[in-house]
């Protein structure tokens, strides 16, 4: 415990935090060499991922508000947008026609809770990082038909590397100290939302389960086939929980996928990857899904497991360099870590439409444009658009932060025909830009390329300097 005696308990977060890490350090102390055994590593059955069509296939009752009733939507909202170039809460950042993530969310669940008279609530869960911002942010949603609760994470201390002692001196978190903790990873979703209360009250309430997903997941909507799949399992099948998975494409070799493991459906993260074995875990040909975190979990099963202390969840060891330089890790959880906790646990292959995250700019660009159109808080592939899937965009570093990228477009171009985006260097778009097939700008260092507006660029490559001054 001498980790522990360094830090005035008198002033730590929630008696609960302190536990919550006290276990995790204590099990990461214990843990020796790899969470998973490769050789031990199975190909889940085929009836454990079940393809979404099929799902679908068997309709939807007449009583869909009697299902709706039965659910709370819950988003991950412990992220900031320091990637991405922004202060404060990352779902506070607007994606399209000044609609920020969580109004698309509001707008979502108020659009089912209308159309089929019923109340879903709204749960986020904050991190220390976001909770001020957001509750700011919440009164502007009172008048609209969805009940908002928040909770937050927990506050776990930062460890030096080689010491393993924490970095912070108190626990204050100003001055010094505020590098000194942080948020642990949404695996920590199960302990916050049981202590905080919420959870029963929930239930008590007779919602019976959580649809869980990343606020900056734009695809992740209430799926009322999934919903009714859960709620119709006979009393001794009843379904804990539910993975939604996509296939993979090269672009997704870093994705956690589902294995099956000791007899039970697993979650293995590229983290858990002995090192010898990371390009066979890259590889689509193995493994060839990956983890959505769109996940539908039964509310009385957490509390079980909770009150059973049966949750059990590999750790994640984060590295990090702090801004003094020094090396620090972060012991973190995944949320769908536990589905091998729960019982009858399932994955769905979704389509790949239900994950639509924005982590970048490139991401942003794709969302804003007429290639998705925006109904009821939710974004939908252009019926215009000849094939199912989405263009590559690559914007290089001159447009990483949201600031800086809304100042190099005049206007979003039209994309409805691109394949390929590529763009690097200082290079600036005019209005109603179209780009088709696949179009490479390249600006060398020193140089500048503004494209003219009204153009049309068709597989092209446009290079060199291009400069339109005002005359």
């Amino acid at each position: 415990d001498f980790c522990f005696q360094v830090l005035n308990l008198n002033k730590m977060p929630p008696q609960k935090d302190f536990e919550g890490f006290k276990n995790l350090f204590h099990r990461f102390l214990q843990v020796k060499g790899p969470s998973v055994e490769w050789i031990k590593i199975q190909r889940p059955p085929e009836d454990s991922i079940q393809p979404f069509d099929k799902i679908a296939a068997r309709g939807l009752p007449d009583n869909v508000a009697d299902s709706l009733n039965k659910l709370v939507v819950v988003k991950l909202n412990g992220g900031l947008g320091t990637s991405m170039g922004c202060k404060g809460p990352k779902s506070l950042i607007s994606v399209r026609n000044e609609n920020t993530f969580l109004d698309l969310t509001v707008q979502q669940i108020e659009h089912l809770n209308k159309t089929y008279n019923t109340d879903v609530p709204l749960v986020l869960m904050n991190s220390f990082n976001t909770d001020e911002d957001t509750k700011k942010i919440l009164q502007k949603y009172t008048h609209h038909r969805v009940k908002i609760h928040t909770f937050n994470q927990s506050r776990y201390p930062r460890i030096n590397k080689e010491s393993l002692l924490p970095v912070s001196t108190n626990l204050s978190m100003n001055g010094q100290n505020t590098e000194g903790w942080y948020p642990p990873g949404h695996g920590d979703i199960y302990a916050s939302f049981y202590n905080s209360g919420l959870l029963d009250q929930l239930i008590v309430q007779g919602k019976e389960y959580i649809f869980v997903s990343n606020i900056d997941n734009l695809g992740a909507t209430v799926d009322l086939h999934i919903l009714h799949h859960l709620v119709s399992q006979p009393n001794g099948k009843r379904c804990e929980f539910i993975m939604e998975v996509t296939d993979k494409t090269r672009a997704d070799v870093k994705g956690g996928t589902l294995i099956q493991y000791d007899g039970k459906l697993r979650l293995l993260e590229i983290a858990q990857v002995p090192k010898a074995h990371v390009d066979e875990f890259k590889s689509v040909s193995k493994f060839k899904i990956f983890n959505t975190n769109n996940l539908w979990i039964s509310l009385a099963a957490i509390k079980r497991l909770q009150e059973q202390k049966a949750m059990d969840l590999e750790i994640i060891v984060n590295p990090k360099t702090l801004d003094g330089g020094q090396n620090v890790v972060q012991l973190e959880t995944a949320v769908g870590a536990a589905i091998k906790c729960f019982d009858n646990a399932l994955g769905i292959n979704v389509p790949r439409s239900r994950f639509l995250p924005v982590k970048t700019t490139s991401d942003l660009l794709l969302v804003m444009s007429n290639l998705y159109s925006l109904e009821a808080g939710s974004l939908t592939m252009s019926p215009k658009r000849e094939f199912p899937t989405t263009p590559h965009v690559k914007l290089g570093s001159s447009f990483t932060k949201v600031q800086e990228y809304v100042n190099r477009f005049e206007s979003i171009p039209d994309m409805l025909e691109l394949d390929h985006l590529t763009v690097s260097g200082d290079v600036t778009f005019g209005k109603n830009v179209s780009l088709k097939g696949t179009v490479i700008i390249i600006a060398n260092h020193g140089d500048r390329i503004d494209i003219p507006a009204g153009s049309m660029l068709e597989n092209k490559i446009v290079s060199g300097n291009l400069r339109i001054m005002d005359h």
